[in-house]
């Protein structure tokens, strides 16, 4: 990994997790680079099709059961399972599985995202050194919406280490602080600092600088929630 820390995530409100989504999502071109030099963009990596026009739920099934079964035939092949969860991640954002309007996914459309993220691991588990980065974007959002900040650090990561950018490092020092890894955090900004153009960086600094201090504070009022005491039962 990019910075070898050891940091759990911690479970963070609503309200920070919309954040990152508006950044992250909104901010596509500061923080992941799209228009730069790689090839596509994000909605590229999600869709793997370039102007085909069929958005049909129906296609993406299809899709789906093809990635599934290229993993039977062949269990030990990382690509395959990076096609499924690249698949599965396709039909979860398909048809009723999630509202365009709110950006929300149904219960149905969760239970893709969740099998995207087993694809996903065992994709790691075989790919060693050279995960597939372009498919890791896919999974920083997966993560996201499934609540689990933790992992779409790990998934960022790679990202980062395979397009080490000024915007990468700002998505991973963002993504990082919102799981409660402060220090990987901290080593993300320098270099998202470090690495943008002169005329960008109080802006970079100011845009992670922010969002630190939003996760810090929803931390807190976390901490500072008294747990409650059960109500004794009264003796027969």
């Amino acid at each position: 990994m990019l910075f070898d820390l050891r940091g759990g995530g911690r479970r963070r409100t609503v309200q920070i997790v919309y954040i990152t989504l508006a950044v992250l999502m909104g901010g596509g071109l500061v923080l992941f680079g799209i228009g730069g030099a790689v090839s596509g963009g994000l909605v590229d990596a999600i869709t793997n099709d370039s102007g085909s026009g069929n958005t049909g739920i129906e296609t993406y099934e299809k899709r789906e059961r093809e990635a599934e079964a290229a993993t039977q035939r062949s269990p030990q092949d990382a690509a395959a399972w990076a096609a499924l969860a690249r698949a599965r991640y396709q039909l979860a954002s398909a048809g009723d599985n999630l509202n365009q309007s709110t950006g929300e996914f149904s219960a149905a459309g969760k239970r893709e995202l969740q099998a995207a993220g087993d694809a996903w691991q065992k994709h790691l588990g075989l790919a060693g050194n050279k995960p597939d980065d372009g498919v890791a974007n896919i999974m920083v959002q997966t993560y996201i919406a499934l609540g689990d900040n933790a992992k779409a650090v790990q998934a960022q990561e790679i990202i980062t280490e395979a397009r080490p950018r000024s915007a990468t490092f700002t998505t991973l020092a963002i993504l990082a602080y919102q799981a409660g890894q402060t220090r990987k955090g901290d080593l993300a900004r320098g270099k998202a600092i470090e690495l943008a153009d002169e005329d960008q960086k109080e802006t970079v600094k100011s845009q992670i600088d922010q969002v630190k201090a939003q996760a810090a504070g929803a931390a807190a009022a976390q901490s500072a929630t008294p747990t409650p005491t059960p109500t004794p039962k009264p003796d027969k």
